[in-house]
């Protein structure tokens, strides 16, 4: 067994994890979302996803297009640095299914993955690089060692091309499973086969069901610790699935409601 990546040293279950900052409670994947979860809620760990500029600055976003979060038109990749930032990032957020947009016009901007590791120096970040772009992962991997976080970022992609990319260019750092990687394990897990060795990945970020489904539980779990993997589970909004997930120990909870999650925890660490 390889040895553990640095960046789950010393971790233990079960991590509070802000999907995109907590993505139903402020914009995603912005520094508004991302403080509350930090500030707020005491969130152990961020997820966000990060897209290259046409001017090869690494930005935070998930979509490769503009139109579902921001007041912009178009691919992403098409803009500058400067040109996103002129967005207002906050457009398209809405608590109430439209009613209200509580964060127009409030000077929320899209942030650079350089300024999300410098406002949160001691925080884990789990980072997915998007879209497959042969070279991108250079330069994010080049961001990384600039701003000497390699170690508390675990990274990877949905795409097996882009995370195999991302292996060979950080071979020691922290990487969860690509899609197809993802799939293999699972499904031999499930089955009862044994499943195919891959060092290179560590952490299995995946969903809690596939249709109807539930593919974490607790035999699961130590199916994957004994392999030394580390599973955290999205996108998981509902308290009961929280609960469930909490005492059979998962390795952490991804939810666009680190309120709720947090409460969750909190209640379960209560004396009595």
């Amino acid at each position: 067994m390889n040895a553990l990546p640095a960046f789950l040293r010393g971790l233990r279950p079960t991590l509070h994890i802000s999907h995109r900052g907590g993505a139903s409670l402020a914009p995603e994947n912005t520094m508004e979302a991302f403080r509350q979860a930090v500030e707020r809620f005491h969130t152990d760990m961020l997820e966000l996803d990060v897209h290259v500029t046409r001017d090869g600055e690494v930005i935070v976003a998930h979509d490769d297009t503009l139109e579902r979060c921001t007041d912009g038109f178009g691919p992403l990749a098409g803009q500058t640095l400067s040109e996103l930032k002129k967005l207002d990032a906050g457009y398209g957020f809405t608590p109430d299914e439209g009613r209200t947009f509580p964060f127009r016009g409030q000077g929320v901007r899209i942030p650079t993955l350089r300024e999300v590791l410098r406002a949160f120096p001691a925080l884990r970040l789990n980072v997915e690089l998007k879209p497959d772009v042969p070279g991108h992962e250079e330069v994010f991997a080049r961001l990384l060692e600039d701003e000497g976080a390699v170690e508390r970022v675990c990274m990877g992609s949905e795409q097996d091309a882009v995370g195999e990319r991302l292996v060979a260019r950080l071979p020691h750092a922290c990487h969860f499973y690509p899609r197809d990687a993802l799939a293999a394990l699972v499904i031999a897990l499930r089955g009862g086969e044994p499943p195919p060795e891959d060092p290179r990945f560590t952490v299995l970020d995946m969903p809690l069901y596939f249709g109807e489904v539930r593919l974490v539980d607790a035999d699961f779990l130590r199916d994957c610790a004994a392999r030394g993997k580390w599973v955290n589970v999205w996108t998981v909004d509902d308290p009961d699935e929280m609960r469930r997930l909490l005492e059979e120990g998962v390795g952490g909870i991804m939810t666009d409601r680190p309120d709720l999650l947090r409460q969750r925890m909190d209640d379960l660490t209560k004396p009595g």
